[in-house]
């Protein structure tokens, strides 16, 4: 491998993660959330790092879905947005998935099916975040639809919030409230959890929980937070610098001339851009690591490559490694400095990024 650019992940971290996840509610069952790629970090490597732990696995379509089941990956996989359209549900029958069911035309279809398998079905409710889910009000009669068939061995009721990383705001609390309110309700089993609420709002734990985000080790809070605090960074990006230069004051430096010296400068161009994934708007002064300190990045990132600010590191030299955010930087951390969230941040990397694996 000759450009220097690379993900390392670790295992360990994750398989840490999820057991703090478990701790926070000792009984509950936690379905590990691998879906858009394990959030970056390789589905079929992580499912493969915690099948043994899970009861289960959740990702976002069939196509996740039967990815991991092509690996070998035999644990129950849910599907949180439930099938798309009434042809995907041969798969469901076949391959042992658990669909969520969120609109009429989904539990129609399911009702209309010729299915062989029994397996239980995700009922999603709408409690205030409005995207997916049946009303409060059409629950009931939702509910005794779902158990009058014979594929459907439980229905579990689940719904989502909208702001369970904000524990200041008493939107998750209303949310809450008004799922503990639903008609039908009773002697079901419940999923509401997603990562924030797995740390912050134990009143939401119930049955089932839904880690994800939390699994990569970046905490989706803006302060500190206690069971947050305790996540290990799963996933290091790094690259190297691939040349150095001194820049005179008064000189820009990159696209748009927006970083202008203002003291003669030592600038080191590293191999990564937005074509990796690196967002192309992170602003100036968003910190690298570089031999265990921090160096700013100084001017626009482009596709292929960026620049970082060298200065006040003279011993740096051309084929030093730099942590673009990982176990010395925090990927909660640079997302700030790139007006965007840690989900993006490694979601959206690239396969010109190589991942490499250790447990």
């Amino acid at each position: 491998m000759s450009r220097k650019v690379r993900a390392d992940v670790d295992l360990s971290a994750i398989r840490h993660n999820y057991r703090l996840a478990c701790a926070q509610a000792p009984n509950a069952r936690a379905v590990a959330i691998v879906k858009a790629n394990a959030y970056g970090h390789g589905a079929i490597e992580v499912a493969r790092a915690l099948e043994s732990e899970v009861p289960a696995f959740g990702v976002a379509c069939i196509e996740e879905a039967l990815e991991l089941r092509a690996a070998g990956i035999a644990k129950p996989i849910m599907l949180l947005e439930g099938c798309f359209d009434a042809g995907e549900l041969p798969e469901v029958d076949a391959q042992g998935f658990w669909p969520a069911v969120h609109s009429e035309h989904q539990l129609v279809a399911l009702e209309q099916a010729q299915m062989a398998s029994v397996f239980p079905v995700f009922l999603k409710v709408d409690t205030g975040m409005h995207r997916l889910g049946f009303a409060p009000s059409d629950v009931p009669a939702a509910v005794s639809r779902l158990k009058a068939l014979d594929c459907v061995s439980e229905v579990i009721l689940m719904t989502h919030f909208a702001r369970s990383d904000e524990p200041e705001q008493s939107a998750t609390k209303h949310q809450i409230e008004c799922f503990e309110a639903l008609a039908g309700s009773e002697g079901l089993a419940a999923c509401l959890s997603n990562s924030a609420a797995i740390m912050a709002w134990p009143g939401a734990h119930r049955n089932w929980l839904r880690p994800g985000m939390m699994l990569y080790g970046a905490t989706p809070f803006m302060a500190p937070q206690p069971v947050a605090d305790q996540l290990l960074p799963a996933m290091t990006l790094s690259t190297e610098i691939i040349a150095i230069r001194d820049v005179a004051p008064g000189e820009a430096v990159g696209y748009g001339g927006t970083f202008v010296c203002e003291r003669p400068t030592r600038i080191g161009t590293i191999a990564m851009g937005y074509g990796d994934g690196y967002p192309r708007h992170a602003k100036n002064g968003t910190p690298v690591v570089v031999k265990g300190r921090r160096v700013p990045v100084a001017g626009r990132v482009s596709m292929d490559m960026m620049t970082i600010d060298l200065t006040d590191l003279p011993e740096v030299e051309v084929g030093d490694r730099v942590e673009l955010f990982g176990k010395q930087l925090p990927v909660s951390e640079v997302a700030l400095w790139c007006d965007t969230i840690p989900y993006t941040m490694v979601t959206c990397l690239t396969p010109r990024v190589p991942r490499f694996y250790s447990e």
